[in-house]
């Protein structure tokens, strides 16, 4: 916002983004962030400005998701990755998602402190952003915020904690997710208790260094990845400890999957699953029963336009609970 609490024009902001004017990025997340119902309604008019429909097709960057149990290394992992990038001249964008603050609403940790950045790299940006109420969730905004830098970066990345909903979420909005594992902690073990082998594209173990430990480690989630008829998903060992490894191994796993991936079909997927994401925010469980469930919201939204942007999907969605 400006100095005199001026809400930004959404269809402006989402013109520089078209032009891959990086420098839209802050006020971007500024808007998207604010719930009054000025800066919703031009969140509204940015999405649809970097749209399918007004941009002839899907926004060029790639969403990657970066998840996982905390202390397991992210930070770091991302700091060498965002080398890696620099290194074939991607412009990336970092969405680091930190728990709420119940007192203010914002981001409590504030990991991009955590990240290192060349402060004089104008082709990366880093914030900090709210999960949002539920614990390792995705607040709308940042489903917002990463549509919206995909038209100007090539790389967007949403860093979340791996607790709660988080893993199955940032599957929701990112075009390739990478899950982030850590030998000889237990998280393995957890990790292949927990359900959720069918999430990541890429499995990464981090801390290559620690040796045999790793070695079990990556044995172990191949053997369950097999088990689950899973032979797509990577598994990449890295450490980023110096001499780095396994950076651009990784890198290369990612853009591999996007390659492969039905960018249009995944992407209007996760623009109505943003679209009721949005919806159930505002209304609630009785917005869905109005609506004949949630499996009657879905049909309704499959129904829709792929090339249509959250918010008109979600006025979709409140026209049909209205009549």
């Amino acid at each position: 916002m400006s100095a005199g609490g001026a809400v930004p024009d959404g269809a402006e902001l989402g013109e520089r983004l078209r032009r891959r004017d990086l420098s839209a990025a802050p006020a971007v997340l500024n808007l998207v962030e604010t719930a009054t119902p000025a800066a919703r309604e031009q969140t509204a008019r940015l999405l649809a400005a970097v749209s399918p429909e007004s941009l002839g097709g899907e926004a060029p960057g790639h969403i990657v998701g970066v998840t996982g149990p905390p202390g397991v290394g992210k930070s770091s992992l991302l700091s060498q990755l965002l080398a890696a990038w620099r290194e074939r001249d991607r412009s990336v964008a970092v969405l680091a998602v930190d728990p709420t603050s119940r007192r203010s609403g914002g981001a409590l940790l504030g990991d991009r402190a955590r990240i290192d950045v060349d402060a004089a790299d104008r082709a990366v940006y880093v914030r900090s952003t709210a999960a949002g109420e539920r614990l390792g969730g995705l607040a709308p905004a940042t489903r917002a915020a990463a549509a919206a830098l995909a038209a100007a970066f090539d790389v967007v990345v949403i860093e979340t904690v791996g607790v709660g909903q988080s893993e199955t979420e940032v599957a929701d909005v990112a075009d390739t997710v990478a899950v982030v594992v850590q030998p000889g902690s237990g998280d393995v073990l957890q990790f292949l208790k927990a359900g959720i082998m069918e999430v990541p594209d890429v499995l990464v173990v981090s801390k290559a260094d620690l040796g045999r430990i790793a070695t079990r480690a990556i044995g172990d989630l191949r053997a369950a990845l097999r088990a689950l008829a899973a032979p797509d998903t990577r598994v990449v060992a890295v450490s980023a400890l110096p001499p780095a490894s396994g950076i651009e191994e990784l890198r290369d796993a990612l853009e591999a999957h996007r390659a492969q991936l039905d960018l249009p079909a995944h992407r209007a997927r996760a623009r109505r699953r943003h679209a009721l994401a949005d919806f159930v925010a505002e209304h609630g469980e009785r917005g869905l029963r109005a609506l004949g469930g949630r499996r009657q919201a879905e049909k309704l939204l499959a129904t829709q336009a792929p090339g249509k942007d959250a918010p008109a999907l979600t006025e979709a969605l409140e026209a049909a609970a209205r009549g």
